[in-house]
């Protein structure tokens, strides 16, 4: 397998992780605008106001990233007793498989910040917030939670934006209480003095927070790494992630241990989150029991994802996916999606009047056999969609010697294909996801099936789709295939 099969069967286990993430809750609202004129009151613009929306920001960010991976979340934030404060947990509300406990401290504003934004250019951040250490009773109330949450999580969070929940040395003591369990904590960090972060295993400062926290150069590479050395070696923290933009990142455990990511973006349009999305990523992944290294690595993909989209926005698993696929593919990547994108253009080919069609299977060693049922699973249709079974999917079906080809080449070839109009790779055992969110009007299957077999059939039937077989061309099999190389030699 490849090291990009490799990363992708990474992000297929994080759902199998569980994250503790506490941290400064914020409320992002973003207003869109014009400005087409200079006030004559002064020499400023004016902003009209178009649109506006809302967002979790800050640790809510990182929840919102960490829900988007498919990770379970233990989520304890502070709030105020104000609409923001109601807003936040409405939002909060919304995230699928999030256990949250919001303390609410009644002499607190929930943090908001406001961003103003005209011609996809933001031109001014607004901030309304308390800046203070919590209260004693919100303190304890935190810690305590945080002890009993910790039983179930295999990883922490601790988002610190300076807002007040991780100060005081609260972020030492949570740290100390989860390494007492054996809890790795990935911290998000705050100011220049990381020895309140001591024992964490991984802190994920920029280039300006590492300078500054050292009082070092962090101009190039050689510079990033003793920086970031000294930091890990006085602060008593085991790795430092220096994110360095455009110039990727680099996971720095000492000056003779270190390794460098190269940047992921394909096209910057907004950084607002980037650090949210990197820690979030690096936690669900130690959750599930992958390498730092691996962590990283997904984290770097995650960071370049989300620089491309509007706002605090959110590196889903599917985007992962999608994004480790064409790193591999030299063409045909339009062809292959995830299925949220795969439905996206479903429903775009229905508006026109195209007939949907669909077949799956392994597609291990392409050969005639394949190429026929592809050619009748066509001529049933006016656009053909192919699942494939992904590479962890394949190994469980048909042994732990395949597939042969990893998942990024097979669809590669099944996109170059001229019958197939698009490729989706799913890691289930059957395709019934994929059929039950896109409805094909017609399912092919070979004709070594009869339709009693084809548990996906009654589905098909459920919303009134037919189910075809496709006669198959003999003599071809990939099983038969491998069976007489191995015996050649």
């Amino acid at each position: 397998m490849t090291d990009i099969s490799h990363l992708i069967t990474c992000v297929e286990s994080l759902p199998s992780g569980r994250v503790l993430c506490v941290g400064d809750l914020m409320l992002d609202r973003f207003v869109y605008g014009d400005v087409e004129r200079i006030s004559p009151e002064a020499p400023i613009p004016v902003f009209r106001i178009l649109n506006e929306n809302a967002m979790l920001g800050g640790a809510g960010n990182v929840a919102r990233n960490l829900v988007g991976l498919g990770a379970g979340i233990d989520f304890f934030a502070v709030v105020g007793d104000d609409p923001a404060g109601r807003d936040v947990t409405a939002l909060i509300g919304n995230l699928d498989g999030l256990d949250a406990r919001l303390i609410t401290d009644r002499s607190r504003k929930t943090s908001i910040k406001t961003r103003y934004i005209a011609s996809n250019q933001q031109m001014m951040r607004a901030d309304e917030e308390t800046v203070a250490p919590i209260d004693d009773f919100t303190r304890s109330s935190l810690i305590d939670g945080v002890k009993f949450a910790l039983e179930d999580c295999a990883a922490m969070v601790l988002a610190d934006y300076g807002k007040g929940v991780l100060t005081g040395g609260i972020a030492g003591e949570l740290i100390e209480i989860a390494r007492a369990r054996g809890v790795p904590v990935i911290v998000d960090p705050q100011g220049q003095d990381y020895t309140k972060y001591m024992g964490a295993s991984l802190v994920t400062p920029n280039r300006k927070e590492l300078a500054d926290a050292t009082g070092m150069a962090t101009g190039n590479g050689e510079e990033i790494i003793a920086a970031a050395a000294q930091l890990a070696r006085l602060s008593g923290i085991e790795a430092v992630l220096a994110t360095r933009s455009a110039d990727g990142m680099t996971l720095v455990r000492n000056a003779n241990n270190y390794a460098h990511f190269e940047a992921e973006a394909r096209e910057v349009f907004d950084v607002s989150g980037a650090g949210d999305t990197v820690v979030a990523t690096i936690a669900a992944a130690i959750a599930a029991g992958l390498s730092i290294e691996d962590a990283v690595s997904l984290a770097n993909v995650a960071a370049g994802i989300v620089v491309g989209k509007v706002g605090t926005a959110v590196a889903y698993a599917s985007d992962l996916i999608d994004a480790l696929h064409h790193q591999e593919m030299a063409s045909g990547e339009a062809k292959v999606l995830s299925l949220n994108s795969a439905h996206d253009r479903t429903q775009i080919w229905r508006s026109k009047g195209y007939k949907v069609g669909f077949t799956n299977g392994c597609f291990d060693l392409l050969h005639p056999g394949h190429l026929a049922v592809l050619s009748q699973a066509k001529a049933t249709c006016d656009r053909l969609i192919v699942g494939l079974n992904s590479d962890s999917s394949t190994k469980r079906l048909k042994g732990d010697d395949r597939p042969v080809q990893s998942e990024t080449a097979r669809a590669a070839v099944l996109a170059s294909l001229e019958y197939v109009d698009l490729v989706v790779i799913f890691s289930e055992d059957t395709p019934a996801r994929i059929i039950e969110t896109i409805k094909p009007e017609v399912f092919v299957k070979g004709a070594d099936y009869t339709i009693d077999q084809i548990p996906e059939a009654e589905i098909v039937a459920g919303y009134g789709g037919e189910t075809i077989l496709a006669e198959l061309a003999e003599g071809h099999s990939t099983t038969a295939t491998i069976a007489r190389l191995v015996k050649e030699g």
